[in-house]
């Protein structure tokens, strides 16, 4: 059990990879936090799942991209299980559309809940893991981040944003133990890919020299390993899982 006693936050985890994650990590042992900010019936599901198991988890609903209910929501897990180890920032959306029509709004909300989420979670989350002198801090970005997609300027952004936000993360919280990386799925077989037109999604595989989909376990297994105690040394990094695409 990797991460037998441990306390793990993971934001956006009522559905897709936060919810194989959350599940994954109970697996091994830690107490989830499961966060979600408007699909409450289906972070409930997931929690009956975490118990049905016989695991331990608890729902809390937040929105990352407001700077309150992201501190209030890390400070009253600390608080209620006494230790705050393992924090996933995995919450995000997708407002897609091309540069010259995109609304102020849709570039906002991808960037205020993908990379302002990741600081505001982040902030809070390492003033208790300082104390503890250990913690393990994963932001969840994306291949997009590192190459751009057209008609995506706003999740590019944000996600490149997001691996600037982890380096530097990571060289303030080493001496405390406190290990901060990123990474980054290429096409997985989640709800977000199944949803995309078949053609867009037959010229992303295209690019893929495993000539396949990743599998959601591929991307929760390295999860659950930076969140362990045998990953301690390994801080700043990007770990890209595509297959090979950005090869």
């Amino acid at each position: 059990m990797l991460l037998e006693n441990r306390v793990a936050l993971i934001t956006g985890s009522s559905r897709g990879l936060g919810k194989a994650m959350a599940l994954a990590m109970a697996r091994q042992g830690a107490t989830v936090i499961v966060n979600y900010r408007s699909h409450g019936e289906a972070a409930e599901a997931v929690l009956q799942e975490l118990r049905a198991e016989g695991r331990k988890g608890v729902l809390y609903q937040a929105d990352v991209s407001d700077a309150n209910e992201a501190q209030d929501m890390v400070r009253q897990c600390a608080k209620e299980f006494g230790r705050l180890d393992i924090l996933v920032n995995n919450a995000g959306v997708n407002r897609d559309g091309l540069l010259m029509r995109m609304s102020d709004d849709n570039w906002r909300d991808v960037i205020a809940t993908s990379l302002d989420g990741t600081f505001h979670c982040t902030r809070a989350a390492s003033r208790t893991m300082l104390k503890q002198r250990w913690g393990r801090i994963i932001n969840m970005c994306s291949v997009a981040g590192l190459t751009g997609n057209a008609g995506q300027a706003n999740y590019c952004a944000a996600k490149a944003g997001v691996i600037g936000f982890t380096r530097a993360a990571a060289r303030e919280l080493a001496p405390r133990s406190i290990t901060v990386n990123a990474i980054a799925p290429g096409l997985i077989e989640t709800g977000m890919a199944q949803d995309m037109p078949e053609a867009a999604r037959e010229q992303l595989l295209s690019r893929v020299p495993m000539g396949r989909m990743g599998r959601v376990e591929e991307v929760t297994s390295l999860v659950t390993f930076l969140a362990s105690e045998a990953a301690g040394y390994i801080t700043g990094q990007v770990l890209v899982v595509d297959g090979g695409m950005l090869a």
